[in-house]
C-alpha cells in the first residue's frame, strides 16, 4: 500500500488564486494543452443530449481568453486526448454526441499549428475510443488504455492496450495487455524517464474506480508502484508534473459516498504520496482542464454535479 505523508506544501505560503472566469461557456472534459507559451482549450462537454463543443480558445495569461475557431472540424471532443508534440497541438479520439443514441467514440488524429487550421492525420491503428491517456515520452506520442465505443452496437469495452507514434500517422502496438486492469478515465504522464498511469476505472454499467499506480520505461514492461494509493479511488481526475513531483488533483469518487473532490496529492516516485494542504482552494469538481505554463498550475472548468464552472485557478509556489 502506499504511504501519506502529514501536512503540506506550506500552508499560508501557497495557495491557489482566483484569476477569473473564461470568456467560454462553462464546460469539463474538454481538449487542452500549452502551445507557443499559451493556454489552449478545445471543445468538450456541455450535456449529454447534445453534440460536444467544436471552439478553440487560447490566452496567454489565463484572463484574457480569444476564441480563434467557433467550428473546427473534429467533432469528438468529449473526453478526447491532447497534446503538444513536435511543434504542433494534437486532438485524437474522443466522443461526439453524449450519450444520444448514435453518439461514437473516434479514432481520427488531427493537428494544428495555429488552432485555426486542423490536418486529419487519418485513423490512428487504435480502436475508436475515449477518454485514454497520453503522455510524450521517449520522443513519441503515447496512448495507452480508454474505453471502446462503436456506432454499430458493439458493447463498450475497456482497455489496457498502449500503443506510440512519431509522426501522428504510423501507429505501432507496444503491447496489447499492459498487465493493469483496463480501464478509461485515469491519467497518464512522463516522469523521471518512465511512463505513470494511475487511477480511473469506469462509471457505467458497473462503476469501478482505482487508487493504484503502474510505470513504465517502454510502454510495455509495467511494474506496480502500488496497489492502494492513499487518495481515495477516482475516476475523472487530472494530472500534472510541476516542480519535479507528479501532481493529482479533484476527481470524482464513489468512495465513502464523497462523489466530487478537490484534494491535492503529489509524488516523486508513484508509491509515497503526500497530500497539499491550502487555504485557498478551488470548489470540488472532476474533468476539469489542467496545465504546469509560466512555472503555475492552471486548472479550469470542470463539472461539480450541479454546475459547469468557466473559472480560473492558478497555484505558484514560492
Amino acid at each position: 500500500m502506499g504511504e501519506t505523508t502529514p501536512g503540506a506544501l506550506a500552508s499560508g505560503k501557497a495557495n491557489w488564486v482566483p484569476v477569473g472566469n473564461a470568456s467560454w461557456c462553462g464546460r469539463d472534459s474538454a481538449g487542452e494543452t500549452v502551445y507557443d507559451g499559451k493556454l489552449w482549450i478545445f471543445g468538450g462537454w456541455i450535456s449529454s443530449h447534445v453534440p460536444a463543443l467544436q471552439d478553440v480558445w487560447t490566452s496567454a495569461d489565463g484572463m484574457t481568453w480569444t476564441e480563434v475557431q467557433p467550428e473546427a472540424p473534429w467533432a469528438h471532443s468529449d473526453l478526447p486526448m491532447s497534446i503538444t508534440f513536435k511543434n504542433r497541438m494534437w486532438m485524437m479520439g474522443g466522443y461526439d454526441l453524449g450519450r444520444l443514441p448514435n453518439a461514437t467514440a473516434s479514432n481520427l488524429v488531427w493537428s494544428s499549428t495555429d488552432g485555426v487550421e486542423w490536418t486529419n492525420e487519418g485513423p490512428a491503428g487504435w480502436s475508436p475510443r475515449l477518454a485514454a491517456g497520453i503522455v510524450e515520452h521517449d520522443g513519441k506520442m503515447w496512448v495507452l488504455g480508454g474505453l471502446e465505443r462503436y456506432l454499430d452496437g458493439t458493447p463498450q469495452h475497456l482497455r489496457n492496450d498502449v500503443w506510440y507514434s512519431e509522426d501522428g500517422q504510423k501507429w505501432i502496438q507496444a503491447t496489447s495487455d499492459a498487465g493493469w486492469a483496463p480501464r478509461a478515465f485515469h491519467n497518464a504522464l512522463s516522469y523521471n524517464g518512465r511512463i505513470y498511469i494511475f487511477g480511473g476505472g469506469n462509471y457505467q454499467p458497473q462503476p469501478q474506480e482505482f487508487n493504484d499506480v503502474w510505470s513504465s520505461s517502454d510502454g510495455v514492461n509495467w511494474r506496480k508502484e502500488t496497489s492502494e494509493a492513499p487518495w481515495l479511488p477516482r475516476i475523472w481526475a487530472s494530472a500534472v508534473v510541476y516542480r519535479d513531483k507528479m501532481w493529482l488533483l479533484g476527481g470524482y469518487t464513489l468512495k465513502d459516498g464523497k462523489g466530487n473532490l478537490n484534494d491535492v496529492w503529489t509524488s516523486t516516485d508513484g508509491a509515497t504520496w503526500t497530500q497539499a494542504s491550502f487555504d485557498v482552494i478551488w470548489g470540488p469538481r472532476h474533468e476539469m482542464s489542467a496545465y504546469v505554463q509560466d512555472d503555475k498550475i492552471w486548472i479550469m472548468g470542470g463539472f461539480d454535479g450541479k454546475e459547469l464552472h468557466n473559472d480560473v485557478w492558478s497555484l505558484h509556489l514560492p
